[in-house]
């Protein structure tokens, strides 16, 4: 089991002339895990992940990083923001230079990094969100969602290990939410431990490893999505509804439709559900599956991912990561799904299509095992190949 990054022990905060917006709270969150802190507003969210790097101290108790007491001298503050990253819910407030490399810059130039390494430093974070590019705009010509890549940019450029969100999606449209939180997913695969706010159950029930739900400035549960989330008279003391995958497989297991196995967390969980029932009352083999393929877009020579779909018959492209959606769309090709990728795939695998998702590094290896883990618990067969990489083959080389 990981080990614990960051813990806070009896924590208390009140507001100058306000009330006591944290009451003696205690949690812990572990090295790599994706936790969310789940509330209507007024519930203390936001006030908890200031104290996570030292933007407040708390009144009383104590928060640890590393098993380490957070210390409130000049020097401590900054080494623990460097580690821990906040990314605030509206960007205007974390953006303050004139051009986005300058305010991008701005960590590393603070932290004493050498020219040429903020230079690397934010190349690399601008590259990472997919603003490449971007470097002398002026960020209020920029969308929202540019903005809230820039922000998160700013961070990245500091290399944390944990990375904070208030409210990731607050003022963005569903495209710019599905896209950040395609982001998130990304960095966690990349070892960032992620923490958010949100009082979205939709957003916080299919993404969290865990789930602590606030009301009033105190805990009201903390566990994993299903649980957490799984009680509905809990759910309604914290002034909050019950995800609907949740409450429809909940009615489904009243009517004795469903067994109280694995609880759904995504459209394809429930699918499987459905489909269980339908199996159990019809006879036949079920429909042949398609196949999922996924190819390593640094591994793929320029202009060849429309060759790709004419040669292994696609019918549907899934794209993760800025890289390989910067190359979608330099080539001209729009894919049909952007979050949620894998599952999206694996449901269009089961009525025989076949899909190609173009990412890159080590997110190829998560789709595979993802199909592995769908093969394990449902026993319904899917191909996954990975495209041969380099693409096409180089014959110099012997490539058959």
């Amino acid at each position: 089991m990981s080990r614990i990054i960051l813990e806070a022990r009896d924590v208390r905060y009140r507001y100058p002339h306000g009330v006591e917006a944290v009451k003696k709270v205690s949690f812990h969150i572990r090295r790599g895990e994706k936790v969310a802190l789940v509330g209507p507003n007024g519930a203390g969210k936001s006030t908890l992940l200031l104290m996570l790097n030292g933007m407040l101290r708390p009144d009383s108790g104590n928060l640890l990083f590393d098993n380490t007491p957070i210390s409130y001298d000049r020097n401590s503050l900054r080494e623990i923001r460097r580690r821990v990253g906040f990314v605030f819910q509206n960007p205007d407030r974390q953006i303050i230079a004139p051009t986005v490399y300058q305010d991008v810059a701005f960590g590393p130039v603070n932290l004493g990094y050498s020219e040429e390494e903020v230079k690397r430093a934010v190349a690399s974070a601008l590259r990472y969100v997919g603003l490449e590019g971007f470097e002398r705009r002026p960020p209020h010509q920029l969308s929202g969602g540019e903005k809230k890549r820039v922000a998160i940019a700013g961070v990245l450029a500091m290399d944390p290990d944990v990375l904070v969100f208030d409210e990731p999606t607050s003022v963005l449209d569903p495209a710019g939410s599905e896209d950040i939180m395609e982001l998130l997913e990304e960095l966690h695969q990349n070892g960032k431990t992620i923490i958010i706010s949100t009082h979205d159950v939709e957003l916080a029930y299919p993404w969290a490893d865990r789930v602590i739900l606030l009301r009033n400035g105190e805990i009201l549960q903390e566990d994993i999505p299903e649980v957490a989330f799984g009680d509905p008279d809990l759910v309604r003391e914290a002034h909050l509804s019950v995800p609907i995958l949740l409450e429809l497989y909940q009615e489904l297991v009243m009517r004795g439709l469903a067994r109280q196995a694995k609880k759904p967390k995504t459209v394809l969980d429930m699918i499987n559900i459905i489909e269980g029932i339908r199996r159990g009352s019809m006879t036949g083999q079920p429909a042949a599956c398609g196949i999922i393929r996924v190819a390593d877009v640094d591994m793929l020579a320029r202009g060849t991912i429309k060759e790709i779909l004419s040669s292994f018959g696609i019918t549907g492209v899934g794209v993760m990561g800025s890289r390989a959606k910067e190359r979608l769309q330099t080539e001209g090709v729009y894919p049909d799904y952007t979050y949620a990728v894998i599952d999206r795939s694996i449901l269009r695998g089961m009525i025989g299509e076949s899909i190609l998702i173009i990412t890159s590094g080590g997110m190829v290896g998560k789709v595979i095992e993802r199909v592995i883990e769908f093969e394990k618990e449902t026993g319904i067969r899917l191909q996954a190949e990975t495209i041969k990489a380099p693409y096409p083959p180089d014959k110099s080389k012997g490539d058959p």
